[in-house]
């Protein structure tokens, strides 16, 4: 029985940790994905009202050095977006081209290059050049090197043609991958009629994403009233929405986990008791008390409890190690946003779980324990 009580709760907490360091890796995974689009924090006039038109404002704005000076505040890049109609001999798709300049931070797009490479931003000329989602270049029959027509439909009609220079994946297919390409910015100044300094905005990182709210407030308060920040939570809220769903999931889990456990352990304690009547009444024929005998019991379910956690830790910290090391569990991406089951190691979930186990089980133990009370040592005594 006591082996049994071990493997139980060693069983549920190793399901516990593997249940919130995968949801925590994947609701990761997709923030840095959606971030890739859109940052985490978004400054932009008023006026643009969230529209693909958007109003143009300076790049050389007074508040800039105070936000890169914040604390959390990683990065701060200008971007701009203009929308089109891709054309190719066959096809046509709408698109959304994303202007990046000399300051965009490539790292995220060049972990996600299918092959190719990043658009040269940095030349003296405007570059043509453009980096293309895999879903959209098979969509479309397009391949790494191959040009293409981008219609501009304004009051005059607008038509540009670019060359692919790269083809990434996110997995993000219906919201960004079959809509963005990233292309220089100086392309779409021209295209917009804007000078070298007018941008659509500022995308900000930040350090800790669960800091960019109060780094928002912050930033709001420092742009002054004509500008208007926003966090990616604001700006794709069916996305993040979804994502605090999974917190539902997870709890369901740790609740179940640590009844099951808890169960089991108030089974154990009680056989252990029945089976050891004999030792309570003698016990209490030489005087001990009811408190000092439920504590040795306490201490065996604490002892059975901690060798259960300690399993349990093992084995769910060795699965969580071999999927983050070799990714075996395989995820199809169209499906779930990503390609493997992801895992996020975090030291103070891993406490909590153990904490929250620990201290639950102990309080289920109180009430077999109280079973001691009721055993009669004349009783014992008289039919052992």
């Amino acid at each position: 029985m006591i082996r049994l009580a071990i493997i139980s709760v060693a069983l549920g907490v190793s399901v516990m940790i593997l249940a919130v360091m995968i949801v925590t890796g994947f609701k990761n995974q997709i923030t840095q994905k959606v971030a890739c689009f859109a940052a985490h924090i978004r400054i932009n006039g008023f006026e643009s009202n969230g529209s693909l038109e958007e109003i143009p404002i300076s790049s050389q704005q007074n508040f800039l050095p105070d936000i890169k000076s914040l604390k959390g505040v990683q990065h701060v890049q200008a971007y701009a977006h203009k929308a089109g109609i891709l054309k190719t001999a066959t096809e046509f798709e709408g698109v959304v081209l994303k202007g990046t300049a000399a300051d965009y931070d490539f790292n995220f797009l060049r972990e996600h290059l299918v092959e190719g490479r990043i658009p040269n931003v940095k030349s003296s000329a405007p570059s043509l050049d453009v980096l293309v989602s895999a879903n959209l270049s098979n969509k479309l029959n397009l391949k790494n090197g191959d040009s293409f027509l981008v219609y501009f439909l304004e009051k005059e009609k607008k038509i540009r043609k670019f060359r692919i220079c790269g083809i990434y994946k996110t997995g993000l297919s219906e919201e960004f991958d079959n809509i963005y390409l990233f292309c220089d910015m100086r392309v779409i100044q021209k295209l917009n009629n804007w000078t070298p300094n007018q941008v659509a905005g500022f995308e900000i990182f930040t350090d800790d994403f669960q800091q960019a709210d109060q780094i928002n407030s912050e930033i709001y308060n420092i742009t002054g009233y004509q500008f208007n920040s926003k966090t990616i939570r604001e700006i794709y809220p069916q996305i993040f929405s979804w994502l605090e769903l999974q917190n539902i999931n997870v709890a369901i889990i740790i609740a179940l986990m640590i009844l099951v456990a808890g169960i089991n352990m108030i089974s154990t304690l009680l056989i252990i008791i029945l089976e050891n009547t004999l030792p309570i009444g003698i016990l209490k024929a030489l005087g001990a008390g009811n408190k000092s005998i439920r504590y040795i019991f306490l201490q065996v379910g604490f002892y059975i409890i901690l060798r259960g956690l300690f399993w349990g830790n093992v084995i769910g910290l060795g699965i969580c190690w071999l999927q983050s090391s070799f990714q075996l569990i395989k995820l199809p991406q169209e499906s779930y946003y990503v390609s493997s089951v992801p895992v996020n190691f975090s030291i103070t979930g891993l406490i909590l779980i153990n904490l929250l186990a620990l201290v639950i089980c102990l309080i289920m133990l109180i009430l077999p324990s109280g079973l001691i009370g009721r055993i009669s040592p004349a009783k014992v005594l008289q039919f052992n």
